[in-house]
């Protein structure tokens, strides 16, 4: 079919619109390849030029702009100067546009499509880049729904928050129901028919070691923010992220209770499967390098029942051990202490320690189940708290219980945190790959390949997996960095389960308050008789009582007098409150307390007065070496007075005995401005102003010495060496009850003289 001239821009509209509808379907892919059919006799000259010219005009333009997500695929076709061969090429479906161009307009025609496809993409580079990403968990248990709520709202937040970016995660969820297999099957759908780039999951690591093997398959990134058994780091996936705390992480601060205590053996508790097992090699390093041992491992499978629970707990109530270490699931250890509450192994005596696993969704626990755990310590991962996480909590409660109405009582824990922060490192992730083919490789199918076979490779997965490593920002969670795939370690506190109160029927604390005269400031005991009640005060008991108060638990106490030290010896006490003295042989039976005021050992010995008052005493405000240079500038003066004066002025001249007597008569007078002569020289007037300010220094300090010496006491100790009382063998006196006894003969003094 042949195109006349008049028609081809009528044709061209209809080229842009199909090229439109093609790229409007084609958005959600990284490149967008256009087909564009040529139908031109090539045994003509202009055939030949025109086909020429239009390879070189796509040629130079994609060279000139490489940044177009479009490319026009050429497809040409001869028509042989025929109409039913040019038909027939036209109607070819290998082209999705279809050009029949006379040769002489060819070349124009194919510069105006090129400007129009330019202001197209003009309009289009302002659209995002959609990235398909994964999302596996139980959505029946309380973490699945906690975390798929984090992960919403972490989405939301961080695209409000950076609207810039190119990219957009979208989330394609998958219930895992709690069960290998079916975690197995939601990776390999998300894979092969979603293709997704990453994989946020699964919950548990059971789930966990099938699905990482697919993404190292597929170079798929899988990121677990729940699965926490050491085992999974043992895979040796590149491919595999966790990022939450691994239980290993917490086997020193477990094994740090075992030591502070003095515990020398300690029974591990745990769920017979892999993540049970995981812990248990660290945490017998752990507890050996502490000195401590493990007599016996209890594995209680996870579908025991309660009369199988009751069988191994009753087993463990006849060894020697009463120190115990719970690793498992809620569900299982719910069951567990239930039980054990039931034979009477929560009671006094026995000491139950949970792992973080527990502790982080302690909440979770059903109440009874709850009621059985009181006095249970547990292992917890720190978070610091800051106003993000208060402000988000509030917001997350809120969104909660709009989606969640009949679920009560909700508290966000460190998963849904590090649910939170996934999703942020994962964005941050992908827009740094950039809006490259987010694509997979296929692999050849046939019919005689399995599923497992047929998924193909992700194109983007080792610029991801690079991306991620290198993500570090501060989360919700605290610092978020990963050191070969693994979440950094942070610190742990150590909880109550019943959150630190102490029944008000328990035993109190008895706190011993020394009996001693002496510094009543630091404490007072005085005894009512009329109430027959005994108070204590002072300064001590003041710091004591502000220390209790602020403590974030109530902890109930009492003060008990006593007299005799060794009562603290032989720990008939909790603790000591007063002013005692910390010394080496005190600390082999105790510890202290940081000291809050300083100590030490001073003697008390009488004074005298060191002065000596005679007729003598007006000579001591000045040394001898001062009096004597004080007489030698007096005589200087007077001469050096003569020596101006004695030729011009005739009040200086006379006998030698005249002049002598005149010169240091004028010199001593200065002092009380009492010199008659007059002086002529200038020169020496000069002097006699420098030497009337020396003596006014000088007359005012004596007198003020001479003031002191006569009115102020000079108070001096009569004994400045210990030494001294030793060699004389004089008496000494202490404190009754004081450990300066204990001083006095380690230095030397007789007991009959202390």
């Amino acid at each position: 079919m042949k195109i006349p001239t008049r028609i081809a821009f009528s044709l061209f509209f209809f080229i842009i619109l199909s090229e439109s509808n093609f790229l409007a379907k084609a958005q959600n892919t990284a490149i967008f390849p256009v087909n564009v059919g040529v139908i031109l006799d090539f045994d003509t000259w202009s055939g030949k030029m025109g086909l020429s010219c239009i390879k070189m005009a796509l040629a130079d333009f994609y060279a000139s702009n490489s940044n177009y997500k479009t490319r026009l695929v050429l497809n040409s076709s001869d028509s042989k100067s025929s109409d039913v061969v040019g038909a027939a090429a036209a109607a070819s479906p290998y082209s999705n546009i279809i050009m029949k161009i006379p040769n002489k307009i060819a070349f124009s025609l194919f510069i105006f499509i090129i400007l129009s496809e330019r202001n197209f993409l003009a309009k289009a580079q302002n659209t995002t880049i959609p990235v398909n990403v994964g999302v596996i968990l139980n959505f029946d248990t309380w973490n699945g729904k906690m975390g798929l709520s984090c992960i919403n709202m972490s989405l939301s937040d961080f695209y409000a928050s950076n609207s810039n970016y190119k990219t957009r995660l979208i989330l394609n969820s998958r219930d895992s129901k709690d069960d290998v297999v079916g975690a197995a099957a939601a990776a390999l759908d998300l894979i092969k028919n979603v293709e997704v780039q990453a994989i946020i999951g699964p919950q548990s690591s059971m789930q966990a070691n099938f699905v990482i093997d697919l993404g190292e398959k597929a170079q798929v990134p899988i990121i677990s923010f729940s699965a926490t058994s050491p085992s999974l780091t043992s895979l040796r996936s590149s491919y595999f992220f966790q990022v939450a705390q691994n239980d290993s992480s917490q086997v020193k601060a477990i094994s740090a209770i075992i030591q502070a205590y003095g515990w020398r053996e300690a029974v591990p508790i745990y769920i017979d499967n892999e993540y049970g097992q995981g812990i248990i090699p660290f945490l017998i390093d752990a507890l050996q390098n502490v000195d401590a041992r493990v007599p016996y491992r209890s594995a209680i499978p996870s579908s025991a029942s309660d009369d199988q629970i009751g069988q191994e707990l009753y087993k463990l109530m006849t060894m020697q051990t009463r120190v115990f270490i719970v690793h498992m699931s809620t569900n299982l250890s719910s069951r567990l202490f239930t039980k054990a509450k039931e034979i009477g192994m929560m009671s006094e005596g026995y000491v139950w320690i949970i792992t973080s696993g527990m502790t982080n969704s302690i909440r979770s626990i059903e109440s009874s189940a709850h009621n059985s755990m009181q006095g249970v310590l547990g292992v917890k991962t720190y978070v610091p708290n800051t106003k993000e996480l208060e402000n988000f909590t509030v917001r997350w409660k809120r969104k909660f219980h709009q989606d969640n109405p009949t679920i009560l009582n909700v508290e966000l824990n460190v998963i849904g945190l590090w649910a939170y922060d996934v999703v942020s490192a994962l964005a941050r992730a992908v827009e740094i790959v950039g809006t490259t083919n987010f694509g997979f490789e296929k692999t050849n199918a046939s019919s005689n390949l399995t599923d497992l076979e047929t998924f193909g490779v992700s194109l983007n997965g080792p610029k991801l997996r690079e991306a991620l490593w290198g993500t570090r920002f501060r989360g919700l969670s605290g610092e978020f960095s990963l050191d070969n795939g693994q979440l950094q370690s942070s610190t742990f506190q150590i909880i109550n389960v019943n959150g630190w109160e102490i029944p008000t029927n328990g035993k109190k604390l008895r706190i011993g308050v020394p009996v001693k005269d002496g510094f009543r400031e630091f404490v007072k005991v005085t005894h009512d008789p009329s109430t027959n009640t005994t108070h204590v005060t002072g300064y001590s008991i003041e710091v004591f009582d502000t220390v209790m108060e602020d403590l974030p638990y109530v902890v109930s106490y009492e003060y008990i007098p006593f007299a005799n030290a060794l009562m603290v010896k032989e720990l008939n006490f909790d603790a000591v409150v007063g002013d005692t003295t910390i010394i080496a042989n005190r600390s082999n039976f105790v510890d202290f307390t940081l000291p809050y005021t300083e100590s030490g050992v001073s003697m008390i010995v009488p004074i005298k007065d060191s002065k000596r008052k005679n007729a003598w005493v007006f000579l001591k405000p000045l040394t001898l070496d001062l009096w004597i240079t004080s007489g030698c500038f007096f005589v200087f003066i007077g001469f050096v007075i003569w020596v101006l004066e004695h030729r011009i002025n005739e009040e200086f001249r006379g006998p030698p005995s005249h002049e002598i007597g005149t010169s240091l008569w004028y010199s001593f007078s200065t002092m009380v401005f009492a010199q008659r002569e007059t002086v002529v020289s200038n020169l020496a007037r000069f002097v006699v102003i420098v030497w009337v300010f020396v003596v006014l220094i000088l007359t005012q300090s004596y007198t003020a010495s001479l003031a002191s010496l006569l009115t102020v006491q000079q108070l001096q100790p009569t004994v400045t060496d210990v030494n001294q009382l030793i060699k004389s063998g004089e008496c000494v006196g202490y404190l009754q009850g004081s450990f300066v006894l204990g001083i006095l003969k380690g230095m030397g003094f007789d007991e009959t003289e202390a």
